[in-house]
């Protein structure tokens, strides 16, 4: 590890860290790894999604460093604070998830979720040159000016500095190419980032696809993307919930560990 998370201070450890509101997050969280790795959203061990814990501004779950993501349970999942100790769970998160997350949500408050993948499709377009992502499918449009470009590929992000200079990236942007690296996604609630990583693996996807055949991408007119956004962000934030919701009851069914 490049760098040293220390045992909790007792103040810390507090009936707070019980509350239904947690266990509910936990939960959240969890299936959102779980439902990932069924879709090849992951890579090994390295990928990482938090959610700042309810109630804490101070603290967030993460994903503990050498499991899969398949094989995560809400409570295998850490609480750690932003000085780098593990307030509850057993483990440490992986050095570049610390050095990232926490800066990410300790310099943008509104990012509450931040998931950062390898995912294969997305990855791809931040490997290319130009923008990533073209305005020509309507799955796409839901990103509509939603979207920064990281063109500063400065290899592991191993210290506070460079999280702070991925932070500062963001901006008022909800999603981050990273160029020669990844995505990130931030959001309100684990659902929302969860629906925006989702379709913009499937936009990226279709893409690729798209390009596959050697034909000129048609691209939507500006006018036309962005009152197709301004639709889709209509409805955006219930619908997000609604496929957490369904995928819960999928794994319910299927790996009901998740929820240990």
């Amino acid at each position: 590890m490049a760098h040293a998370l220390n045992a909790a201070p007792a103040i810390l450890r507090n009936s707070e860290l019980d509350a239904d509101a947690v266990r509910a997050a936990r939960v959240d969280l969890a299936a959102t790894l779980r439902m990932a790795a069924r879709l090849g959203m992951h890579e090994g061990i390295c990928n990482h999604f938090s959610l700042v814990v309810p109630g804490r501004d101070d603290l967030f779950l993460v994903n503990p460093y050498g499991w899969a993501f398949a094989e995560i349970t809400a409570s295998r999942l850490l609480v750690c604070d932003f000085e780098g100790n593990v307030v509850a769970g057993e483990g440490v998160p992986e050095a570049t998830a610390f050095y990232i997350h926490a800066r990410v949500h300790k310099n943008l408050p509104r990012a509450k979720a931040a998931f950062h993948t390898h995912m294969p499709n997305a990855t791809a377009l931040a490997m290319l040159e130009g923008p990533p992502l073209a305005w020509a499918g309507q799955s796409a449009l839901k990103f509509y000016g939603r979207t920064v470009v990281d063109e500063h590929y400065n290899g592991l992000a191993l210290d506070e500095r460079e999280g702070d200079r991925i932070a500062a990236s963001i901006g008022d942007a909800d999603i981050v190419f990273m160029k020669n690296h990844g995505v990130m996604v931030v959001g309100a609630s684990a659902a929302e980032a969860w629906d925006d990583l989702y379709y913009l693996e499937r936009a990226a996807e279709a893409q690729r696809l798209a390009l596959s055949t050697g034909r000129p991408l048609k691209p939507v007119p500006p006018e036309m993307a962005q009152r197709t956004y301004d639709q889709m962000r209509l409805g955006d934030r219930e619908s997000a919930v609604l496929h957490l919701e369904s995928i819960k009851r999928r794994l319910a069914k299927e790996e009901p560990d998740y929820l240990d």
